[in-house]
């Protein structure tokens, strides 16, 4: 008997369909993999598959369970991990594992066997508030809290997203024993080393398999989707990095002679909390246009070190200045002269297009004709002239994206700090977003970003790998594999993260 089956699931939410005709099986014991661009109906098919969704038509059973008539049965035997982690931040680590516990009239005494591989690794931290924990931190705790009763399945989606490559290893490797535990696994991801991990895989689109099979065939079959052409890299006279393969016509400015070469210069920062060095003595500078990569293990000390660039913190120690400001005393200024976007795209979804882009132009600073002019000329290079009124919560996510990075730079900024701006994104999307980088960095802006993709560290101009609050390397990403030996970015930052000794501690 298999441990999944599904037959004919449809679900839709008013006018649209999220799963059309859904039918797969899984076998017991088995990792199989749910893939699919954003919106394709993934999540959904996991609710209905935990009972916490009812389909409009179809069948679905669990360990022999019928997903309607017999959700309590179910829910005796699954275990869920959605994405973000699903703990309550505000709660200690032992708390909120109790209250899972508790949640399936266990305790934690009873289901300690079940997690005592995973959660012995983070033990020591019991009283420590869940939101004060790194992702590596969050993920086994997550994970332990789906486990804690001894489930029979366990359904992932998307788990480690937005979570560094090193930890993301170490968690396929606990996904690893427990499917020696015979414990049957489904899991969504938008990486394609982890893609590759599972048995077999069903891709997901527009709410339809499109197909089934071991994740070589798939990924074969959809190429176009999963592994779009790389971007092809020239450089203009500057020396930066631009899309050769674009239409649009160049839009390179001028550097006044007057115009400082750096847009951000760093000596010696330092952030302190205590005796807790989270940023710890780094330096480096950053050129007018260049696309610059801050990457490091969760952590590290990357987002530390990006609130006191953009003004949002103040340094315990050393010096620094963003497009000419003191980051200690004109953190006001500096505010207003860079662009921001986080891994949640930074828009208001219940606001419109335009709402949005009136909205964050005010912010700025910018004179209401000059946000006009400039509304209307960047919803016609977007195409979005039919869409300047819809709401942004029924924008495709790609469409999102690609808004709210023109938000970022509707200013015009000296630099626009991305904030893993393409998480949980699928290939192609993340492919177009980087076009718009491009664009950007050809315009004279520079981009500094951080990302746990290293297929995107390697179209960066340079990176700087953080490690226990220090920068560890810093240089072109060829100059880096050269320097240790490695033969690709994924291979240099595993290198260096798995050097670090302050761990999560």
């Amino acid at each position: 008997m298999n441990a999944i089956e599904v037959n004919g699931i449809s679900k839709s939410y008013g006018k649209v369909q999220a799963l059309q005709d859904v039918t797969f099986s899984v076998g017991k014991g088995e990792v199989f993999g749910i893939i699919g661009p954003d919106g394709a109906g993934k999540t959904s098919l996991y609710r209905i598959l935990c009972t916490l969704l009812l389909p409009d038509k179809g069948t679905a059973s669990v360990d022999g369970f019928d997903t309607v008539s017999q959700m309590k049965e179910i829910r005796r035997r699954v275990g869920y991990m959605p994405g973000r982690f699903s703990l309550y931040q505000d709660l200690t680590v032992e708390e909120n594992l109790k209250f899972f516990a508790t949640l399936f009239g266990t305790t934690v005494e009873e289901g300690y066997d079940s997690i005592r591989a995973i959660y012995s690794q983070i033990e020591r931290f019991k009283d420590r508030r869940a939101g004060a924990l790194s992702g590596g931190m969050k993920q086994k705790l997550a994970l332990s809290c789906a486990l804690v009763h001894s489930p029979s399945v366990l359904f992932l989606d998307e788990p480690t997203t937005g979570v560094d490559p090193v930890s993301r290893k170490e968690f396929w490797e606990m996904l690893g024993t427990l499917r020696e535990r015979g414990i049957t696994i489904v899991a969504s991801t938008p990486y394609l080393d982890e893609v590759r991990c599972c048995d077999r895989v069903a891709f997901l689109d527009e709410g339809r398999v499109r197909g089934i099979g071991t994740p070589e065939v798939i990924l074969e079959q959809f190429r176009d989707i999963f592994n779009p052409p790389g971007i092809k890299r020239g450089r203009d006279v500057a020396g930066n990095v631009t899309v050769t393969q674009q239409q649009t016509e160049p839009q390179t400015k001028p550097e006044p002679e007057t115009e400082p070469k750096y847009v951000i210069e760093v000596e010696h920062l330092v952030k302190a909390f205590g005796s807790f060095h989270a940023v710890d003595d780094i330096s480096f500078n950053v050129k007018r246009g260049e696309i610059f990569g801050f990457l490091g293990a969760n952590g590290a000390g990357k987002t530390t070190a990006m609130h006191m660039l953009t003004g949002l913190n103040q340094p315990t120690s050393g010096t620094g200045r963003v497009v000419g400001y003191d980051i200690r005393t004109e953190y006001e200024q500096i505010k207003r002269h860079i662009g921001y976007m986080s891994q949640r795209f930074s828009l208001y979804d219940d606001l419109t297009v335009s709402e949005n882009i009136r909205l964050f132009a005010g912010i700025y600073g910018m004179k209401s004709e000059e946000i006009r002019v400039k509304s209307e000329e960047l919803l016609r290079r977007l195409n979005f002239a039919d869409h300047a009124n819809d709401l942004v919560a029924s924008l495709p996510l790609g469409w999102k994206q690609k808004l709210a990075f023109s938000v970022s730079i509707f200013h015009e900024p000296g630099v626009v700090f991305l904030d893993e701006p393409t998480g949980g994104v699928d290939p192609a999307t993340r492919r177009q977003f980087w076009e718009l980088i491009y664009d950007a960095a050809a315009r004279g802006i520079t981009v500094f970003v951080t990302t746990h993709y290293m297929d995107e560290a390697e179209y960066c101009d340079r990176i700087s790998i953080m490690v226990d609050g220090k920068i560890k390397a810093l240089g072109t990403p060829d100059e880096l594999k050269e320097r240790f030996h490695q033969p690709d970015m994924d291979h240099v930052f595993t290198y260096l993260a798995r050097q670090a000794t302050r761990g999560d501690g």
